[in-house]
């Protein structure tokens, strides 16, 4: 497994735990925490912290985004997890821009996959591939 990959898990994991307790708690004690966890692991800590803290920088654009492309389902109405998750896609392919969006897409669905629901990965992979489709497809293969 990647430290690219395993370091996305940390960031869900940090993310979940800060939106889960209602955004209340210091999103650097929380990953701090979650970090002791993956002692030992390759993580990188640095790409852990800029994801958690570019996703709450941009929560209200990123779920602004999330309103558009998953009409069916109110923000709101999200289960934490999955949602969490999408943060994180939507972050890198709309944002960060670091990756491919191929491959934030596929991440994206992969952590879905393992941490969601039995729809969890179709979800993301639908609200994902629209946002794609629309801002991608015609321009990076």
């Amino acid at each position: 497994m990647s430290s690219r990959h395993m370091s996305r898990q940390a960031a869900v994991q940090v993310l979940f735990e800060w939106d889960f307790n209602g955004r209340s708690q210091d999103l650097a004690e929380v990953s701090s925490a979650i970090l002791q966890d993956y002692q030992g692991k390759v993580v990188e800590e640095n790409f852990v912290s800029a994801l958690a803290v570019g996703v709450k920088e941009n929560l209200e654009k990123i779920d602004d985004t999330i309103s558009v492309y998953a009409t069916e389902f109110p923000v709101e109405q999200i289960p934490v997890l999955d949602k969490t998750i999408l943060r994180i896609g939507i972050y890198e392919l709309m944002i960060l821009k670091d990756v491919p969006p191929k491959v934030a897409i596929d991440e994206a669905v992969e952590l879905a996959k393992s941490f969601g629901g039995d729809s969890s990965g179709k979800f993301i992979s639908g609200v994902l591939g629209k946002i794609y489709d629309q801002h991608f497809k015609d321009s990076v293969t």
